[in-house]
């Protein structure tokens, strides 16, 4: 049997063998719904053509990536060269090690970063003084709101031989002699990973808090009753409500695994830490703003982009099968 006849609450329906309607009772009901609704659903158009200007049709420049360009073309007249950008990238050296640096401070800042917003939320949450927890919360945010520019300024001052960091290891005995920190490439991957946390960590608790204010307190009550501590309230009660969040927060993070803060590199790199620095979206910027080599640059942004759609995608197949076969997305 190819279609079903079911019965809801709103009328009788067909539906086809694996469970969906068809698509021409679909576009129906979708207008009548719409003309039920027109007020309401005639305020998204602006946003629809806003989206089409300034993003779809702006895609048609990814051409460049399949062509010879230079400032003295346009995008009709700059020659074709197929696939020979590419080629270009995979036997590039130094588009590599910007992968291997982008992976590496990625998954550093995906292992600690992740976890701490979560760990710092239910810490906010369990505050009773409300006072002090909007005091904890007012100075977690605060970071967020300061550009690369400043924050990477005050790291810079910071980390310098004079600077707070090495006088006070100085004077608590740690090193003998001062050394500038961010000329080691060998630790720029945690300063980095460990500054992006200072900067977001608050901000990211936003979304936890407010998925824990909507918990109803009486599950709380009955743990308390049948002896629960608080941490194992924390464990069966908090977390399981957190879930679809922390599922949602995990998606668009490892969607962006190879998206690392241009901002923070821009700032931060230098000639001695370059070689750990490099990250492929300054390596993107320097090829196209300082090189003038537009279409290898937009081909490895494009090839960047079509990765982590996979792994958008990925992310939300492991995710569903971990919320009972529903996707956040």
């Amino acid at each position: 049997m190819d279609k079903l006849a079911v019965e809801t609450s709103t009328g009788k329906h067909t539906v086809g063998p694996n469970g969906k309607k068809p698509i021409g009772q679909r576009i129906k009901e979708f207008v009548v719904d719409y003309r039920r609704q027109w007020e309401i659903q005639s305020m998204i158009i602006p946003g629809i053509i806003f989206m089409i200007i300034f993003c779809y049709i702006p895609i048609y420049g990814l051409t460049i990536a399949f062509k010879n360009y230079t400032v003295i073309d346009t995008l009709a007249t700059a020659p074709w060269v197929g696939l020979d950008n590419f080629r270009i990238i995979l036997s590039d050296k130094y588009f590599w090690d910007a992968v291997v640096n982008t992976l590496g401070i990625s998954f550093l800042k995906l292992g600690i970063g992740f976890v701490i917003p979560i760990i710092l939320a239910i810490m906010i949450y369990e505050l009773n003084s409300g006072r002090f927890k909007k005091f904890v919360q007012t100075v977690s945010y605060l970071p967020h709101f300061l550009s690369w520019i400043v924050l990477g300024g005050m790291l810079i001052t910071w980390f310098s031989t004079t600077g707070l960091f090495n006088q006070l290891l100085l004077s608590l005995g740690v090193i003998s002699q001062p050394q500038n920190i961010l000329l080691d490439a060998g630790k720029y991957w945690w300063i980095a990973t460990l500054s992006d946390i200072w900067k977001e960590a608050g901000w990211g608790t936003i979304l936890y808090l407010a998925i824990m204010a909507k918990i109803d307190p009486t599950y709380y009550e009955a743990a308390k009753i049948d002896g629960a501590s608080r941490l194992r309230q924390i464990w069966n009660i908090t977390l399981p409500n957190m879930r679809s969040i922390i599922s949602l927060n995990l998606i668009l993070t490892v969607s962006g695994l190879l998206g690392s803060n241009l901002d923070q590199t821009l700032v931060l790199m230098n000639s001695q830490n370059r070689d750990k620095a490099e990250v492929i979206n300054s390596y993107v910027y320097r090829m196209g703003m300082s090189q003038g080599d537009f279409s290898y640059a937009t081909a490895v942004g494009l090839g960047v982009s079509i990765i982590s759609v996979i792994l958008l995608v990925t992310a939300n197949k492991i995710t569903s099968k971990l919320n009972d076969n529903q996707s956040v997305l």
